[in-house]
């Protein structure tokens, strides 16, 4: 039997790379994927792809910094489907330089979609959660843990998503709420294509390797080796686990060159 036969999950970033990949990988274990992203047609195109290999999976258009919007998403699930019990907080945006270089505008913009839109799913997943129990995994980095060199922004707000998973994990496990969050190193996705286009022009095959290289195992991650991973948190095989954070970065933090 699939092991997440009749869940209801909400991805956030669900159209593409990682969060793709998660939506595909739950609904072919059986859960029914609520596919949350601003993009309308990544968001279709995941939903299409998960169809086709006979899985279930709904796409809801929304701004995650939006709470009205999320309150909205979130009831509108419950009501046509059933209350909602799986939540992986997936969607985030990068942001480059250290704090002289960091805007007001630029670290707002950052904190309303990896902090606050974080926040805005938490709480709505846990009024519908409390005494029936659920699984959430929040996206964290290995920037919540060391100091990475010109991501100031960044690294605040996945600093918050390891802090605010412990806090859930604390206050929500008498409510049969477990809370865990992932550490990925560099994983390669189309994101991660366009970053290299958009900031080294006509160097992305030499930044790619250089980026690639500082992982120990000697590559970037795969977006269905982070899927696993979350699958697993979210199943009962990790009804153990909660208030955790796992790393899955090559290396990158425990293992020196």
């Amino acid at each position: 039997m699939a092991k997440l036969e009749n869940k209801i999950a909400v991805i956030t970033g669900g159209g593409s790379g990682i969060g793709r990949s998660i939506c595909e990988k739950f609904s072919a274990e059986g859960a029914h994927s609520c596919v949350l992203d601003y993009s309308e047609e990544q968001g279709a195109e995941t939903v299409a792809l998960i169809e086709a290999a006979g899985g279930k999976a709904t796409f809801y258009q929304c701004d995650v910094s939006n709470t009205d919007r999320i309150n909205e998403v979130f009831e509108t699930i419950a009501a046509d489907l059933a209350p909602v019990d799986l939540l992986v907080n997936n969607a985030g945006i990068a942001a480059i330089g250290d704090v002289e270089v960091c805007s007001a505008d630029e670290l707002d913009r950052v904190y309303n979609v990896n902090v606050k839109g974080v926040y805005n799913c938490l709480q709505a997943a846990v009024k519908q959660m409390s005494g029936r129990g659920g699984a959430i995994v929040n996206m964290a980095s290995v920037a919540s843990h060391i100091g990475l060199a010109d991501r100031f922004a960044y690294s605040m707000s996945k600093g918050a998503v390891f802090t605010m998973t412990q806090s859930v994990a604390t206050d929500y496990v008498e409510k049969g709420i477990r809370c865990n969050s992932v550490s990925p190193g560099r994983v390669h996705t189309p994101f991660v294509d366009g970053f290299l286009a958009k900031n080294y022009p006509g160097e992305e095959e030499e930044m790619f390797k250089k980026l690639s290289a500082t992982q120990p195992i000697g590559r970037m991650g795969k977006p269905e080796e982070i899927a696993g991973l979350v699958f697993y948190l979210c199943s009962e095989d990790a009804a153990f686990i909660t208030g955790s954070d796992f790393a899955i970065d090559g290396g990158f933090v425990k293992i020196k060159k």
